[in-house]
């Protein structure tokens, strides 16, 4: 195999022809079985490693390879991260056009198991059986199952006994809650009959603080099974602070839905990045690795070269943790967010921290981000954004050349529609430098901070 290419997969060529195998490494000799073939490339499954490359390494879970959360496992850290910083530039170069851009090594993380706040678990009724359970010859019970998504499968779930991602305390909760319900009869949700009563089971746990949520999301109200529910997490799992019920009746198999009942506790759990405590609901979102979080945003202060003085735009704030970890920086921060929840959550965030050079203001980034917003609310000496994954509306684009602050930071989940739209800036802003950030070890997803310069 000759290098890493996206996904997680690794690239190889056959008389120049290009193929994709997932879960092999570069340097690897491997036996592959061709499963889709196109015109320019083709897919290859797996079947035998022949000579392994000096870049493996044993893989911690019982279920890689099968279960879609660390496509990365087999891979050294080191060699991960080299190939984050690779990935960066390759979407600068070959998406973005740029002939030369300077990609800073990505900054690693101590902790590359258990690093994750938040984990959503599915109940199914399809389960999903692994090669070595079919190999075994058992007789399993297929019409139940907790756990994670086969990928590209959303009917069946791996039925998870062990999880690294999140804490082994997590993983306690997830069999013991699949014996309770099995048990109980409590049927599993059946996304072909739409029925059943358990969807999924999201825990969020606080890195710095000892609050830990169990929201079970059921698609209806049940206030008998509710009771024995909140009931055995108290006499089992008294770590649990709180414990949600949120209800989703609909058909689409999320863990969001239209009501969310708090059955003990406050409904909340909090957690620190730096000095400053913010407070997570249910549903709202909070960067799922709180340590390299703080690492992110203090790469984002540091291109933004900030001055007491300054008033900066934070765009798609979400809750406000990047906007109140600048405040104490400067006199006053904007931040701007589509979604109202995450609006009201970040005035609590601002206010429990005693912040108050900030102002947040709800509005579709498209539509809101014009020159009467400018006049209204100042014109900045720096911007910040971290959008979507889809990256900014062209729109958007149009109006930040058009304002064109002399300091520019843009915080991007994805490197691909990052390099596209500072392509569409390059006749205003130079890529002065981008620094990867791994939030998510044993994955190919990256963060990547990119300091623009003004032409």
């Amino acid at each position: 195999m000759e290098k890493f290419a996206d996904r997680g997969k690794s690239l190889t060529r056959m008389d120049g022809y290009v193929v994709f195998v997932a879960g092999a490494v570069p340097g690897d000799t491997v036996q592959a079985r061709i499963f889709k073939k196109r015109k320019k490339f083709a897919e290859g499954a797996l079947l035998e490693v022949i000579t392994p490359s000096p870049l493996r390494t044993d893989p911690k879970c019982k279920y890689f390879l099968t279960c879609g959360g660390c496509k990365w496992q087999h891979v050294n850290y080191e060699s991960q991260l080299e190939a984050k910083t690779q990935s960066v530039q390759d979407a600068f170069q070959h998406h973005g056009g740029f002939e030369a851009v300077d990609v800073k090594k990505t900054i690693g993380t101590e902790d590359t198991y258990y690093y994750r706040n938040k984990m959503e678990f599915s109940f199914s009724a399809g389960r999903w059986l692994t090669p070595s359970e079919i190999a075994s010859g058992e007789d399993f019970d297929t019409s139940f199952a907790l756990g994670l998504h086969v990928p590209g499968n959303y009917a069946k779930v791996l039925d998870l006994t062990e999880c690294h991602l999140q804490s082994e305390l997590s993983t306690r909760i997830v069999n013991a809650v699949r014996e309770l319900a099995i048990q109980s009869e409590w049927k599993p949700w059946d996304t072909r009959r739409h029925t059943g009563y358990l969807r999924h089971l999201v825990i969020r746990q606080a890195a710095k603080l000892p609050e830990l949520m169990v929201n079970l999301v059921t698609s209806y109200v049940d206030t008998e099974r509710t009771e024995a529910f909140a009931a055995f997490l108290k006499a089992d799992f008294p770590e649990v602070t709180t414990f949600v019920n949120t209800i989703n009746s609909g058909v689409a198999q999320t863990a969001f839905g239209e009501e969310a009942h708090v059955v003990f506790g406050s409904g909340i759990i909090h957690d620190k990045i730096g000095d400053l405590t913010f407070e997570i609901a249910s549903n709202a979102f909070f960067q799922t690795n709180t340590k390299q979080a703080q690492t992110l945003y203090e790469v984002a202060i540091e291109f933004a070269e900030l001055k007491p003085e300054d008033l900066v735009y934070d765009l798609y704030c979400g809750a406000g943790t990047i906007t109140c970890f600048i405040a104490p920086h400067v006199k006053r921060v904007v931040g701007v967010e589509l979604i109202d929840e995450a609006v009201q959550n970040a005035r609590k965030n601002a206010k429990a921290n005693g912040i108050k050079n900030v102002k947040f203001i709800t509005g579709d980034m498209m539509k809101l981000f014009n020159p009467a917003f400018i006049k209204k609310n100042g014109r900045p000496d720096v911007l910040i954004v971290d959008p979507p994954r889809a990256g900014l509306h062209p729109k958007v684009v149009e109006q930040i050349k058009e304002l064109a602050p002399d300091r520019f930071v843009y915080v991007s989940c994805n490197p691909m529609t990052q390099a596209r739209d500072l392509a569409l800036m390059a006749d205003v802003y130079d890529v002065e430098v981008l620094q990867p950030v791994d939030l998510f070890p044993h994955t190919h997803h990256i963060e990547s901070v990119a300091k623009l310069k003004k032409k």
